[in-house]
This record gives structure tokens, C-alpha cells and sequence, in this order.
């Protein structure tokens, strides 16, 4: 998986395709996320969520693991164009998969539409990764899309993400086909979701997961 070729035109793509939606998923919690110390941000992509994160919590650390030096190099633009301090920012570019997580070390984990990139298998590795890395009373927030049980709404969000997958298996190497929720993983993780919200027809929701100790 490689968004290199897509990075300098996922901005455009993104609104292109989903408007405003995806963002609003990212920043919906955001406001939960004032008390927390140091975050890490699993596939942030062009860097939208890191920026609204430092803009509401001046205290906090980010460490961003990313494979896509084309995405890293977006954040680092963003970060300059917006006028914010990089050197709260430590950037790792490398596979999620590959990285090996530092114990009990974040009070915050995001991950914003990066974990359904994953198939089943992987994310029965990663899942488990990055709860390693989060402090007995973590937060985690997740935003993604997600499918309807019934009726319109389950046939729309099918094939919308049909569509998708197949788009992003051609540009970037894609291993999932499909979407794998994960909320048994991270279940077993000890979290419990704390609030859940559902936008555009069901198509993507935003999640606030925490700890339990």
C-alpha cells in the first residue's frame, strides 16, 4: 500500500468525492481531546486533522506514523502554509505494520480512515499494536466508513465503497477489498465505545473509544 502517486492530489480528491464529510468525522470529538498529552495519529494523510488537533490542544505532542513520504511531505506544507510549530510534530514514515510501538505511551490514539485499508488478518495485528502503545485511560478516536444493516442506505453505502476499493487497489496497491469493522478488536483491547455518530445516510461514522483500566 503506497499513496505516494495520490498525496499531491488527495486534498482535491477528497472534497471531490465527500465535500466536507470526512473532516467532520475527524474533528467531531475533537473537543474530548483537551486533556490529553501525546498522540498518535496512524495514517494521517495530508495532515487536516493534525493541524485542528495542535490549533485545539497547545500542550500536545504528535508522533505520525506514515508510509507515504508524498503525505508527509503534504503535512510538513500544511504545518508551514498554517503557521504551526513542527517541532511538535515527530514524523515516522514507515509501514504501521513494521513499527514497533513504545508501551503505555499515548493518551491519545486517532486513526481517520486508515484502519479499513486493512484486511481482516492485518488488522488482528495492528489493532492489538497500537492499543500496546495507548495509557490505561487512552482515548481513541476512529473515523471511517461503515455500511447500514438495511434497506436503501445499505445498498448505497455498498457500492459507493465498491467503487472505491476497486479506485484505490489500482492507485495504491490496496491490500483490503472490503471493509472489516473493528470494534471486537478493540474490545478485546479493553475499550468501549463512548460515543458513536453516524453521517450521510450511515455511509461513515466518528467514534470516541476509551479505556477502561
Amino acid at each position: 500500500m503506497n499513496f505516494d502517486r495520490l498525496a499531491p492530489h488527495y486534498r482535491w480528491l477528497e472534497i471531490l468525492f465527500a465535500g466536507g464529510l470526512m473532516q467532520r468525522c475527524r474533528i467531531t470529538h475533537l473537543s474530548r481531546t483537551q486533556n490529553c498529552r501525546r498522540a498518535l495519529l496512524a495514517g494521517e494523510g495530508t495532515g487536516k486533522f493534525l493541524v485542528a488537533l495542535l490549533q485545539a490542544n497547545p500542550e500536545i505532542q504528535v508522533v505520525c506514523v506514515e508510509q507515504s513520504a508524498g503525505m508527509i511531505r503534504q503535512m510538513r506544507r500544511r504545518l508551514r502554509r498554517e503557521g504551526w510549530d513542527a517541532s511538535r510534530v515527530e514524523f515516522w514514515q514507515m509501514d504501521v505494520l513494521d513499527w514497533k510501538s513504545p508501551a503505555k505511551k499515548f493518551d491519545l490514539v486517532v486513526t481517520n480512515f486508515f484502519l479499513d485499508c486493512f484486511r481482516a488478518g492485518e488488522l488482528q495485528t495492528l489493532v492489538p499494536r497500537l492499543a500496546a502503545s495507548a495509557t490505561p485511560d487512552a482515548v481513541w478516536l476512529l473515523a471511517d466508513f461503515c455500511v447500514p444493516e438495511h434497506g436503501w442506505k445499505r445498498w448505497r453505502a455498498k457500492l459507493i465503497l465498491t467503487l472505491l476499493y476497486a479506485s484505490f487497489k489500482l492507485t495504491t496497491s490496496l491490500s483490503a477489498d472490503r471493509l472489516t469493522p473493528p470494534d471486537a478488536l478493540l474490545e478485546s483491547a479493553g475499550f468501549i465505545v463512548e460515543k458513536r455518530k453516524l453521517n450521510s445516510f450511515g455511509l461513515a461514522h466518528a467514534d470516541l473509544w476509551r479505556r477502561t483500566g
